[in-house]
């Protein structure tokens, strides 16, 4: 079985923490050739590492369903369900031969308007972070694109997959966000949604004067605070600091601490957009909060 999948969850969650390019090449368009790093414009949620009583790290395990014996990689092997207990395999030979030619070009193939894009294609969201060689020729298709409200459609081959994407200039930064192909997306009438009716006028003018009401100039980016996640936050340093639940780090042999290319990602953006090479950093070693567990 290979282990793409896995790997890709695994540099997801690390994305979350180091902010790092996960993808290099070149935007094409027409005599232009523009290098271009890939970072992730977000962030994901806080990470609760599953741990034994002692505070060692758990594995995953897959098991068969019959009896219960643990599998080896090399025993598992993918597969589609036709009916329940009923699958065609697909050897990993198979995938490999039906990935994509691998390329390092984003492909810019056209340009529409941004209002013409329904927000439901939008999947993921990246920054294209210029090399400092090409600032001028990326600040110019920038600008270009943001003053005429024009997105541009690439595609480009990345983990051995397909994507098709929209790139989007914003304050003088290109955005790609990855979209969603079009059997991905369930239908209103799949969802069983009723059927447009029409609605009573004077019902309507009722709406529209409560909605008016309620209307802002502006959208609030407060209202994005993840009240969920500050509140997890406050509790967990609550307990480190009374040294409760805490477990004590496991012993590791000491080995050499290499240098980091942990970069801050709006810092890189900066530096790239004024001709500088970002720098990587070291981190900072944590703290010992090895402390018993306690009440």
């Amino acid at each position: 079985m290979k282990d793409d999948d896995t790997n890709q969850v695994e540099k997801e969650d690390l994305e979350q923490e180091q902010p790092h390019a996960i993808w290099s090449g070149i935007i094409a368009f027409g005599l232009v050739s523009l290098p271009v790093s890939l970072f992730p414009a977000h962030r994901g949620k806080i990470a609760l590492k599953m741990v034994d009583a002692n505070g060692m790290l758990l594995k995953r395990q897959f098991f068969s369903e019959n009896d219960r014996q643990p599998l080896e990689r090399d025993d598992i092997v993918r597969s589609y369900e036709i009916e329940k207990y009923h699958y065609v395999v697909v050897e990993d030979e198979e995938l490999e031969a039906l990935e994509p030619k691998k390329s390092r070009e984003i492909d810019l193939k056209r340009f529409v308007p941004l209002s013409s894009i329904n927000p439901v294609y939008f999947e993921r969201a990246y920054f294209l972070v210029p090399d400092s060689d090409t600032t001028k020729a990326y600040r110019l298709l920038a600008k270009s694109m943001e003053d005429e409200q024009r997105v541009g459609i690439a595609s480009f081959v990345m983990h051995g997959k397909d994507y098709l994407v929209a790139i989007i200039a914003e304050r003088g930064i290109l955005r790609a966000e990855t979209l969603r192909f079009h059997d991905e997306l369930r239908t209103p009438e799949q969802v069983g949604l009723p059927k447009r009716q029409p609605a009573d006028k004077a019902l309507v003018e009722r709406m529209r004067a409560a909605i008016g009401k309620a209307m802002r100039k502006r959208f609030d980016s407060e209202l994005l605070s993840d009240r969920h996640t500050r509140d997890l936050m406050q509790r967990i340093e609550a307990k480190l600091k009374a040294g409760t639940d805490v477990l004590p780090a496991p012993e590791e042999p000491e080995a050499v601490e290499a240098e980091s290319n942990v970069i801050d990602l709006m810092q890189v953006l900066k530096e790239r957009l004024q001709g500088q090479r970002p720098q990587a950093s070291k981190p900072e070693r944590p703290p010992n909060r090895g402390k018993p567990r306690g009440k």
